[in-house]
């Protein structure tokens, strides 16, 4: 098989799909063929937002990001919100926002984002070539890519094949691999948007419950971001999305605190205590936090204040009070690394992003050469942050080929 193409685009995930229908979309006389290696384009859209495909946020800005790319907010200010909702409208999407400010196609089923992509892909006439290995990819008059089955020559280039999260959705470092040989930094991925791995302490008995707390991560006592919501244990973990989103920020030995009882200040629960010793007073004191926080939770909050689970309840002492207070509001736990990437939604890490020009998304450092999404070392929150990068970044690097 030996192919020429206008523009070869590596990756038919949600840049990768969104790069070419926004170029057929601008110059109907292009030439375009995504190259996949999956069976399918789009099996990492399909599980996004649990397979509903969170695809953008209305409270979408610089700061719910990080990374090293310097161009984030001209690609944000090119395609806002508004502006990248009204794309897919165009495209046949129909979204709706919950509560939470996060958008979602009204069908609730990523099927539906995936299949308005693809279907406009074929009405404009993209090629898509699925199942293809690379084995190079290099500069020969153009670009030259090399494949299991022949060889595909293109006058500019795409890469757009994502990062190292989620191997078994075809997540790699390909994109690393191949913009490095072309010139190119890359910087070492790392999982985010993950489980924080923490020090044992009580966190194994607590494995399979889930609590509402607010979650703060700091450094050398000093607080680095706090998010509120739901807080799953894990084994050797803490997970849910508030915790996702401190993936991004934390370091080995940092600090991570569960406010337990963010509904009530402390001084309300050393009276609310207090009161529940009087009411049961006959009872072992592992029932003292009863109406307020779930056994087990309530368990493990005592034995880390070092007091006996079996002692009476009328004999806890005033300092002993304060101590489940503090806990209550306090529980913390020390950093000791991300979960692997198996369990990453997404990866910090990617072409150092000073090398790609936020108004074009092409190199600059080779010619013709475009990047998009999460090749490019820049990692958003949870919420639909990183597929409206994707979605942007694709439109971007389509409308300029």
């Amino acid at each position: 098989m030996k192919m020429q193409f206008d523009a070869v685009i590596i990756g038919g995930g949600a840049s990768g799909l969104m790069c070419a229908v926004a170029a057929k979309l601008k110059n109907s006389k292009l030439n375009i063929a995504i190259i996949e290696k999956n069976d399918r384009v789009g099996k990492k859209l399909l599980s996004t937002g649990n397979g509903r495909c969170n695809l953008t946020n209305k409270n979408v800005a610089a700061d719910k990001y990080k990374g090293t790319f310097d161009g984030l907010a001209d690609v944000l200010k090119r395609y806002d919100t508004d502006k990248l909702l009204s794309y897919f409208k165009n495209l046949g999407l129909l979204t709706f926002c919950d509560s939470e400010g996060r958008y979602y196609p009204v069908s609730k089923q990523a099927s539906s984002v995936l299949d308005v992509l693809r279907f406009n892909a074929e009405r404009l006439g993209v090629t898509i070539l699925c199942k293809q290995n690379i084995h190079s990819i290099s500069r020969q008059n153009g670009f030259t890519v090399k494949t299991a089955d022949g060889v595909i020559t293109a006058d500019k280039l795409v890469i757009c094949c994502g990062s190292k999260a989620s191997p078994k959705l075809g997540g790699s470092a390909s994109a690393s691999d191949y913009l490095k040989n072309l010139g190119h930094t890359a910087l070492p991925f790392s999982p985010a948007l993950c489980p924080i791995k923490v020090d044992a302490g009580v966190i194994k008995s607590l494995k399979g419950l889930r609590a509402t707390a607010t979650v703060t991560l700091s450094r050398n006592s000093k607080e680095i971001k706090a998010e509120s919501g739901e807080v799953q244990f894990a084994d050797g973990a803490l997970s849910g999305i508030c915790v996702f989103n401190l993936s991004l920020y934390d370091e080995k030995g940092d600090k991570i605190s569960l406010d337990l009882a963010d509904f009530i200040s402390e001084k309300e629960l050393y009276t609310h205590l207090l009161n529940n010793k009087m009411l049961f007073s006959d009872l072992t004191a592992e029932n003292i936090f009863t109406g307020i926080l779930q056994k087990r939770l309530a368990q493990a909050v005592i034995k880390t204040s070092k007091i006996e689970l079996n002692k009476n309840i009328s004999d806890l002492t005033e300092n002993e009070l304060n101590a489940l207070v503090k806990t209550a509001k306090n529980m913390t736990f020390t950093v000791t690394g991300n979960a692997g990437f198996e369990q990453a939604q997404c990866a910090l890490g990617g072409v150092k992003g000073n090398e790609i020009d936020g108004k074009t998304m092409q190199s600059r450092r080779v010619n013709n050469l475009y990047i998009c999404g999460e090749a490019i070392d820049v990692c958003g929150e949870c919420g639909g942050y990183n597929l409206h990068f994707a979605f942007a970044s694709g439109i971007i690097a389509g409308e300029s080929l």
